[in-house]
């Protein structure tokens, strides 16, 4: 039985135009071209193990049935969603069986691999190393993060790219002229079709022709896709985007280096993209509010309150009315002086408190509420700030005897904290000639 063309009737456009050779493969032209590494191991059907990274509807489980075929290799496949154990012992008892009666290689295709937990990973180990099987895994979440450091040393990661316009325009001229796909309808589509449809597809090649073929269901033989029938089938449709997954973090981390780096435009385009991606507006609110406080701090506080408020604004309004507040805090912290000192210093102070223990609060910073703290010296030598001249005490030290003091705030000279850090040298000068005073007394 053909690989590729079991049960044509049923299957769905996506799977009955499914390619028999490379030639037919659409886009990967990085890694497929002629004479790139991949396709000369390919052709002379050099296999090895391999994790194939990128978004859905790429190609990845295609790519792998290609390898088997070129390769002469029987193909096995498993879903880490529905498989386990047992399911990897399956492939291997049939891996060996392979081996014996036919002297055939046998390559496992395992979708979604990064489902598998650690010790379902560990159990390919054994059977990649003496090569039972040849491994070939598919993700759409950083490997570095999903799997085991063990397979990852056995395997060589290829990243598979979103489709592009032109590769995704070569999927609906082909689907529409194949016999094995919609070749027999004689229909065509309309430039404004064409738009609708790409932009719908995101990139995805399996969405594009699911999204082709419900409309041709639709349409008359021999007729014209529309723009218009095709929103019909749409609705509210989502472009590509995973909550929680390595899409959400790219992209919270776009909005965020957009903020940090001053550009406006680029952290509205984020957020934008976040929104029709289906994030939830408060998670934003929530990162909006860290910006706040790492990137901007004092150069501008007033941007803490502004942000909180856009936090309240969605919370108490929801969307829409809710989503501009946040946007125009965004805005706000794009435009903002940018100031890191406070996050500096605070990671600096924490790093002291985990390395240096717990040194004892010196005598004079306690308080002392009772009889017995004061005649154990609780509070004594404290200098109340308010009683001293500016109510500033010159030269007092706050730190652990054991520690040096530090200086781990540094303003930067934007914004307020041009004033903080002239008002923090004046108060230095004036420990510095505290401490002259005392060495002469």
């Amino acid at each position: 039985m053909d690989l590729f063309n079991q049960n044509p009737v049923s299957q769905p456009l996506a799977a009955r135009l499914r390619p028999s050779s490379l030639d037919e493969y659409v886009g990967q032209e990085h890694l497929l071209a002629r004479g790139k590494p991949l396709r000369e191991a390919l052709e002379q059907g050099a296999l090895h193990s391999m994790i194939f990274w990128g978004p859905p509807g790429v190609g990845k489980t295609t790519l792998a049935r290609l390898l088997a075929k070129v390769s002469d290799a029987h193909f096995e496949t498993v879903s880490a969603v529905l498989a386990g154990v047992k399911e990897i012992r399956q492939a291997v008892e049939i891996a060996r069986q392979q081996a014996a009666q036919y002297g055939r290689r046998t390559l496992l295709f395992v979708d979604e691999v990064h489902r598998f937990n650690k010790s379902q990973q560990d159990a390919f180990l054994p059977f990649v190393e003496d090569g039972t099987l040849i491994f070939v895994g598919a993700t759409t979440e950083n490997p570095s993060f999903e799997l085991n450091n063990a397979l990852l040393s056995r395997a060589r990661v290829y990243v598979l790219k979103a489709l592009d316009e032109a590769a995704l325009r070569r999927l609906v001229e082909r689907a529409l002229t194949d016999p094995r796909g919609l070749g027999g309808l004689h229909l065509s589509v309309s430039e404004d079709g064409y738009r609708t449809l790409l932009a719908a597809a995101d990139g995805d090649g399996r969405r594009l022709l699911n999204l082709l073929e419900n409309a041709s269901d639709l349409a008359e033989p021999g007729g014209t896709i529309t723009a218009e029938s095709l929103q019909n089938l749409l609705g509210d449709s989502r472009r590509r985007f995973d909550k929680g997954g390595e899409a959400f973090y790219d992209q919270i981390s776009a909005l965020h280096k957009s903020v940090r780096g001053s550009s406006p435009d680029g952290a509205l385009y984020w957020y934008a993209r976040m929104l029709d991606g289906g994030c939830d507006p408060l998670y934003i609110a929530r990162r909006v509010v860290r910006m706040a406080s790492e990137d901007i701090g004092n150069a501008d506080p007033r941007a803490l309150d502004l942000c909180l408020s856009a936090w309240d604004v969605q919370e108490r309004l929801g969307s829409p009315e809710g989503e501009l507040a946040v946007a125009q805090a965004i805005v706000y912290l794009a435009c903002a002086p940018k100031s890191n000192a406070v996050y500096t210093a605070f990671k600096a102070a924490k790093r002291d408190a985990a390395e240096h223990g717990s040194l004892e609060v010196p005598l004079h910073l306690r308080n002392a509420p009772t009889k017995l703290m004061k005649n154990l010296g609780y509070g004594e030598e404290y200098r109340y700030a308010h009683d001293e001249p500016d109510a500033y005490a010159a030269g007092e030290d706050y730190f652990p005897e054991e520690l040096e003091p530090r200086q781990y705030y540094q303003p930067v000279p934007r914004g307020l904290e041009l004033k903080i850090g002239d008002k923090l040298r004046h108060l230095q000068a004036l420990d510095r000639q505290s401490l002259r005073q005392r060495r002469r007394t």
